[in-house]
């Protein structure tokens, strides 16, 4: 992992009126790196994923990948910088197959003047989806058959993989509650999968509920709570039940009594 930020948020606010969505939150994440981004209903996760990929521009503060600064106006302008996002609900066409949703958008077209007419090589395309599923080292099904005969875990494959192919190398990767309502073979599937495509240098933000999966792949763990960060540390320096504290609370409000005593 190279040591400068491929992805940088710094006093990120987000305010509707007087409420204080998110209140001055710093968070990073270098190339090879996955942050999981962890907090309770409410503490403004999603309002950070959303600031993140672009489909909510913050009040204050400012986005930076790779060193320089965006002014995100919309998701298209968040992936032309380098930044894609994996929804929860996924995004898939399910009457397509994994070829054809690995390209949508970015169908290859025939040559000549069939391609003038806007015909698709499908050839074309089904070699170019098993090239990338192969170089990403997945091996969920063959990139014929429609998405809706997928298991829920080979379908979240399938769209973090078409995130990936988008991004090429060195990209930044938002990912939404990846594993929920997953089991455990296919919670394997996805953890395994984040892990190679952090070997090959995405940076990686994860928000999730899924404690042991955080464990499992996160370098870092950055947690907020009612709009703020709390807690931004290395997973092997923290444990399961002081990240508990943080998110309910407990941490915190420790820290607000024992300044209250030290006035």
């Amino acid at each position: 992992m190279t040591t400068g930020p491929a992805f940088e948020l710094a006093d990120i606010s987000v305010h509707y009126g007087f409420l204080r969505a998110l209140d001055g939150v710093s968070v990073s994440v270098a190339p090879g790196e996955v942050v999981a981004l962890l907090g309770d209903n409410g503490a403004g996760k999603s309002t950070l994923l959303k600031v993140m990929s672009g489909a909510h521009r913050p009040t204050g503060g400012t986005i930076r990948v790779h060193g320089t600064e965006h002014a995100f106006r919309g998701p298209r302008d968040a992936a032309e910088a380098g930044v894609q996002m994996v929804y929860q609900d996924l995004a898939l066409v399910d009457a397509m197959d994994i070829a054809t949703n690995l390209s949508l958008g970015l169908e290859p077209v025939r040559r000549g003047v069939l391609g003038w007419l806007g015909f698709i090589d499908r050839k074309a395309m089904r070699a170019d989806s098993q090239r990338e599923l192969d170089a990403l080292g997945v091996r969920t099904a063959p990139v014929t058959r429609p998405v809706e005969m997928l298991s829920g875990g080979q379908r979240q494959v399938v769209a973090i993989a078409r995130a990936a192919a988008r991004l090429g190398q060195g990209g930044v990767l938002l990912m939404d509650e990846p594993t929920a309502a997953l089991g455990h073979e296919q919670t394997a599937l996805v953890e395994d999968l984040i892990v190679r495509l952090a070997e090959r240098g995405t940076a990686i933000v994860v928000v999730t509920h899924n404690l042991p999966l955080a464990e499992s792949v996160a370098h870092r763990m950055v947690v907020l709570n009612r709009g703020r960060k709390v807690a931004d540390v290395r997973t092997k320096d923290t444990d399961k039940d002081q990240v508990v504290s943080w998110i309910t609370g407990a941490s915190v409000q420790a820290g607000y009594e024992a300044q209250a005593q030290n006035v």
